[in-house]
C-alpha cells in the first residue's frame, strides 16, 4: 500500500491510500494516522479511492483514528469509498460512525 499526506489549512490533512490495506499494511497507515489525530483538532480526510481491498485490520484502523479525533474535537472523513468499502462498512455497521463523502473536495468542504 502506498501512503500520501497533503496538509491543508487549517489543521488538516488529506491522506491518499493506495493498493490494498491489510494485515501487512495496516500498521504503516496506523502510524501515519497516529501522527495526524494527535494533534489538537485534528481533521483527516482519507482518500480511499486507490484502494483494491481492505480487510478488518485496515477497518479497525480507520475507525480507532477516528475515535482518537473526535476525542481531540476533530474527524477522520473517507473520501470517495469504493461500493465494495461501503457496502462492509454498511455490513459492520460502522457507515453512520464513520462519515463517508462522494470525493476529497465534498469532505474537506462539509462541516
Amino acid at each position: 500500500m502506498q501512503v500520501s499526506v497533503a496538509h491543508h489549512p487549517p489543521n488538516t490533512a488529506v491522506l491518499v491510500l493506495r493498493g490494498s490495506l491489510d494485515i501487512d499494511t495496516a500498521p504503516a497507515l496506523k502510524a501515519n494516522l497516529s501522527r495526524l489525530v494527535e494533534r489538537s483538532s485534528p481533521r483527516v480526510v482519507v482518500d480511499v479511492s486507490g484502494l483494491d481491498f481492505c480487510d478488518s485490520m485496515g477497518v479497525g484502523v480507520l475507525v480507532t483514528a477516528h475515535g482518537r479525533a473526535n476525542e481531540r474535537g476533530g474527524w477522520v472523513r473517507l473520501a470517495a469509498p469504493s461500493g465494495f468499502l461501503r457496502r462492509l462498512f454498511d455490513t459492520l455497521g460502522l457507515s453512520d460512525y464513520l462519515p463517508m463523502f462522494p470525493d476529497v473536495a465534498t469532505a474537506l468542504k462539509e462541516e
